[in-house]
């Protein structure tokens, strides 16, 4: 059982394209899988249903509220909700596993557990402390930050995304590092390979005279979004024309096109807000360069989905993505947060279409051998087999012994 703050249709990030993901491949290997997740609000939308063979039931609540003063509350709320919702299917299922995304679910994800008596596990997609770069600046980080400790400490087996998050997760919870198991995030490359017909639309609509650039992912600080388009005006005297496509939604959409206006390149800068996957890899597909400009990323799906739909790549060299993409082999990297840096990447990309294309093929196979879901799929159904004999153990080792019954010194019965 999968419990996830988002699941398609609502998707506010990687984090709920991840559990999809998962989910169907766990199917595919023969899994009995169930998703708990929230509503959306449509009155259409099934409360209990099957799609793709994962049974997907879904916790009527009000919309997530994000701002920072509601954030604690809406959360207690929903794990309420969502603990109620996961409860009920036990009426006719039961399963083997509970799987906890991430801490908006930790206490649905405890209360569940303790129900069914079965192991947790927790996957880790991303740390308050991370997102402000160590700090915890105000009452609700540290507050979120404590929330995340404790679901880390109730769970049997704990999931990091890639080895750069497995450190953090160690460092910041003190947790064994033999209690952490790396299992990167997977991509289906057929369904990231665009058609002809889609690839023909995107360069019409968005291809122009100069290079295209191309900037995918949520509008929050920690993407470092600010650092392209503080570089954008050298990249621009360097190829006039170059135009900056940014697709994703987020709280600091103002704040950017604040800033193009300042930095006087507000023209060429298009935001094109949330897109659905069959616009988002077409439009990938046609950049000259994608950028991942991250301050913090624990993986970098973003920049996996652009791999497989064939796109150059330019990436801050930091968490997940110093793993996933080898300067000068699989694109290039600079420091993040590193203007010059950023642009004097992005420049040897747009002057060496050749080699830029050819890294990006390099990268793509690697995907084909090293991040399918399927591989994915096996190596978390092998976490959940440790974290089953552990809370076996764990169970075994706890049973209450009874205590000898002794007559006349004479032993009359041995403890269970």
């Amino acid at each position: 059982m999968h419990l996830s703050w988002e699941y398609p249709p609502v998707v506010y990030g990687g984090l709920g394209r991840h559990v999809h993901a998962l989910a169907e491949a766990q199917v595919a290997a023969g899994h009995d899988v169930v998703v708990v997740t929230q509503h959306s609000g449509d009155p259409a939308e099934a409360l209990d249903e099957r799609v793709n063979g994962v049974r997907i039931v879904r916790a009527p609540y009000e919309p997530m509220r994000l701002t920072a003063d509601e954030l604690l509350g809406w959360a207690s709320g929903f794990n309420h909700a969502l603990g109620r919702a996961a409860l009920q299917v036990g009426h006719d299922w039961h399963p083997d596993v509970v799987h906890g995304h991430d801490w908006l679910v930790a206490h649905a994800g405890a209360t569940v557990r303790a129900a069914f008596a079965v192991p947790l596990v927790a996957t880790v997609h991303a740390t308050e402390a991370g997102r402000h770069q160590g700090w915890l600046p105000g009452e609700l980080s540290r507050g979120i930050h404590g929330v995340e400790w404790w679901f880390t400490f109730e769970a049997r087996r704990v999931i990091a995304c890639s080895a750069h998050m497995g450190w953090e997760v160690t460092r910041l919870f003190d947790l064994p590092p033999a209690k952490v198991d790396v299992i990167p995030n997977g991509i289906d490359l057929a369904a990231w390979t665009p058609s002809s017909r889609d690839v023909a639309q995107a360069r019409a609509r968005h291809a122009a005279e100069g290079p295209l650039v191309v900037l995918p992912g949520r509008l929050e600080w920690e993407k470092g979004f600010h650092t392209v388009i503080d570089a954008l005006p050298r990249l621009r005297r360097r190829f006039p024309g170059l135009r900056l496509v940014i697709a994703g939604r987020g709280s600091q959409r103002d704040d950017l096109e604040a800033l193009a206006r300042r930095r006087r390149v507000s023209r060429a800068v298009t935001f094109v807000g949330w897109l659905p996957r069959r616009e988002l890899r077409a439009l990938v597909a046609v950049a000259d360069v994608v950028v991942v400009p991250s301050l913090y990323e624990p993986f970098g799906l973003v920049a996996l989905e652009a791999a497989a739909a064939g796109a150059p790549l330019v990436v801050a060299r930091t968490g997940g993505l110093a793993h996933l993409v080898r300067d000068d082999i699989t694109g290039l990297t600079f420091v993040a947060e590193d203007v010059a840096g950023l642009a004097d990447a992005v420049t040897a990309t747009l002057r060496d279409d050749v080699a830029a294309r050819r890294r990006a093929r390099t990268l793509r196979a690697e995907l084909a051998r090293d991040y399918t879901w399927a591989t994915v799929a096996v190596c978390t159904q092998e976490t959940y087999e440790r974290a089953i004999v552990e809370e076996r153990a764990l169970v075994a080792r706890a049973r209450p012994r009874r205590a000898p019954l002794v007559l006349d010194g004479n032993l009359l019965l041995g403890g269970a």
